[in-house]
């Protein structure tokens, strides 16, 4: 495995591999390795030639309240899972690599972002999509890989891949559980005993959501009440929103007719936990691969 931590360096041996017709495979991560960005490489691996991952905490999708400094790292122990994964490559850019000056150029974003975790966290989004862009670039993917635990963010990174026409597949991968059923996330580690296990909540509520749809709801605020209510009685959690939308557009409907996403994100004392389940108008769960 060959460890790059400079642009350059970067650019240059992307560049190298794709004139030799290699196909490349990218899985972009904050670090802090666990199962789900495991089961992204895996997933590179078989589909691709060449897979690299890319560690990089971005600052620019942290807004002045939130965990940035505090976000947990471990580069030796990512080290240990990229090489256990057969990784080829492992770019870790420090802050100062990647924006080495004020930025003349600034990225916005208007759609799919007002809503979710959108709503709370102003320009969150404008960061993911000006560091993706960036990695995009720098690394000249064949195909890039993303969890659909955050399946907001996959909907803005279809936005950014369509509408500046990047020649790049985006493959969604099945968000990764305990065997309780919480997603796996780096954040999880925040959670005391007590809060670990009530947050199995999050994804129970979920599937009483969907269930409610597979048994012929289609009243989106009853779904939603109605999943707020189960949450509240399982966990001490503060709720920050229940939403369902029509997904990937991420806009109101009306009625449950058509691809939607019933998504939760709950505050604990010192984490904020999201999950989500994309599903049809019967119920029945999409993008599941």
């Amino acid at each position: 495995m060959k460890i790059i931590r400079s642009i350059r360096e970067m650019q240059q041996y992307a560049n190298e591999l794709k004139m030799s017709g290699k196909s490349i495979g990218f899985v972009p991560t904050m670090g802090f390795l666990h199962e789900g960005h495991e089961s992204l490489m895996k997933r590179a691996k078989t589909n691709n030639d060449i897979v690299i991952v890319s560690i990089f905490v971005n600052p620019l999708q942290f807004g002045p309240n939130e965990d940035f400094d505090r976000y947990p790292r471990d580069e030796e122990h990512d080290i240990l899972v990229a090489q256990k994964n057969n990784i080829d490559i492992l770019f870790i850019p420090q802050v100062e690599e990647m924006y080495p000056n004020d930025r003349s150029i600034t990225m916005d974003i208007t759609k799919r972002t007002d809503v979710l975790c959108g709503r709370s966290r102003v320009g969150h989004f404008a960061g993911v999509i000006t560091v993706l862009t960036k990695l995009f670039h720098l690394t000249l993917p064949s195909q890039a890989y993303f969890g659909l635990k955050d399946a907001q963010q996959f909907a803005v990174v279809d936005a950014l891949v369509n509408d500046l026409n990047f020649p790049i597949e985006l493959v969604p991968v099945t968000t990764v559980r305990e065997q309780d059923g919480l997603a796996k996330s780096s954040r999880n580690v925040y959670l005391s005993e007590p809060e670990r296990q009530e947050a199995t909540a999050l994804y129970q509520g979920l599937q009483f959501g969907r269930q409610l749809v597979e048994t012929g709801t289609r009243d989106p605020d009853y779904i939603v009440n109605e999943v707020e209510r189960f949450i509240n009685s399982q966990t001490r959690g503060k709720i920050d929103y229940v939403e369902l939308l029509s997904y990937p557009d991420l806009t109101p409907v009306d009625e449950v007719n058509e691809q939607v996403i019933l998504a939760v994100a709950v505050f604990y004392e010192h984490a904020r936990l999201i999950d989500n389940l994309i599903f049809d108008q019967n119920g029945k769960l999409t993008l599941d691969r």
